[in-house]
């Protein structure tokens, strides 16, 4: 068999190897772009971003055909962030607008790269990236980077944008705690239930005042409302702050002063799993709904944000109390699991007035004037929190002890 090929092959002429070799060509050329196509087709290419978070903190990702190394080109320090994503190709190019940190973005082509440019919205820096694999439910790759606001001046915008005016006045939902068969701590002379909801009463008067808020009560008498109630009406309601106003109680009758609890690390992770459990948990917070670890992760920027407002509201409303000559406990900022302040998404504190098993504290808390005199440093330190939504931020699990 042998012998009989190269017999044929010898008797080949000019025309029988040129006719070869443009069949080898071509065979080569059809290989070649198959493997391109594997390699740099749709299955390699950047497919989309997709941005979460807030002015704070800003989450990008990167959904991709296949995994990468990314290389930071620019920090930020610019004004932009820059990162290149080897072994993808862009496709046809994405660019548009972002979301939080992100003014803009433009995907591009850099050699066998991809070129991802951020503009910002103002001064950030990258705090992490990751590439996720597969999973989840997910069959793509997703590069992912995390970037948080710096301080530094705001990136230079193109074109000036009016400033959006707020169609609402702030929503501030007060929650008297206790009530009905709940009577909370007893002192001498009174209940805590009662204390609560005079406070409650006392605290709307004084913000419907201004003018400048709505204030709605979870309670408006000697009724019993279940935590996970009082924590939906704020939710459902769309508030923008809740408070719950408690009186401490002890067994030293010495102790006193106000304090102010936020929600703790612990707490936070609970209230994460506890809102998971719902069947629409995305619609409920407006997410996106189609990839559950990208809406696991916004979910928990969503917490961390509130968190963080919580806490800076706190911060706010102590100094003020203190300003009023309030006492306070030597540990003023605390924080706890409390179920009223899982809302992952509405920054809440409890505000624990005095001790009304301290016969001073609880002279303060029955006293007409005297309470409305304390309910009127809280509205102040509403007030305050709300004309000045840039002040420095207290980032969650960052609690003074004391």
């Amino acid at each position: 068999m042998a012998g009989r090929w190269r017999d044929n092959l010898a008797l080949w002429g000019v025309r029988e190897w040129a006719m070869t070799a443009v069949a080898v060509l071509v065979v080569c050329a059809v290989v070649l772009a198959a493997g391109r196509g594997l390699a740099f087709g749709p299955d390699g290419e950047v497919m989309r971003l997709r941005f979460g978070g807030d002015a704070q903190r800003t989450r990008i990702v990167v959904d991709l055909g296949r995994s990468t190394r990314g290389q930071v080109i620019e920090d930020g320090s610019s004004g932009r962030v820059i990162l290149a994503l080897s072994g993808v190709q862009p496709g046809r190019g994405l660019d548009g607008s972002g979301s939080g940190l992100v003014r803009g973005y433009e995907v591009s082509a850099s050699g066998s790269s991809s070129r991802v440019r951020l503009d910002l919205a103002r001064g950030a820096e990258i705090e992490r990236r990751f590439l996720l694999p597969p999973g989840d439910g997910v069959a793509h790759y997703r590069y992912v980077i995390d970037l948080k606001a710096t301080g530094a001046a705001a990136a230079p915008v193109v074109a000036p944008r009016r400033e959006q005016v707020r169609a609402e006045k702030p929503l501030i939902v007060i929650d008297a705690g206790h009530g009905g068969r709940d009577p909370g701590a007893r002192g001498q002379h009174v209940q805590e239930k009662a204390v609560t909801l005079a406070a409650a009463q006392e605290l709307k008067a004084a913000l419907e005042r201004t003018g400048r808020y709505r204030v709605r009560l979870t309670r408006e008498g000697d009724v019993y409302v279940a935590h996970g109630r009082r924590v939906q009406v704020a939710r459902d309601a769309g508030a923008d702050l809740f408070i719950s106003l408690h009186a401490d109680a002890g067994s030293d009758p010495a102790l006193r002063g106000a304090s102010v609890y936020t929600l703790s690390e612990q707490g936070a992770g609970r209230a994460v799993r506890e809102f998971t459990k719902g069947e629409d948990w995305q619609r409920d917070l407006r997410l996106p709904g189609r990839d559950p670890s990208v809406d696991r992760i916004l979910l928990d920027m969503t917490q961390r944000a509130t968190q963080n407002r919580s806490a800076q509201f706190a911060r706010v409303l102590l100094t003020h109390i203190e300003g009023d000559n309030h006492p306070l406990l030597r540990r003023s900022h605390r924080d706890a699991g409390l179920a009223v302040l899982l809302a992952p998404d509405v920054p809440a504190v409890l505000l624990e007035m005095g001790f009304i098993t301290n016969p001073e504290d609880e002279r303060v808390l029955t006293d007409e004037r005297a309470r409305r005199r304390l309910m009127r440093s809280v509205a102040e330190g509403i007030d305050r929190y709300f004309r000045e939504p840039a002040a420095p931020v207290m980032v969650a699990g960052e609690i003074a002890g004391g």
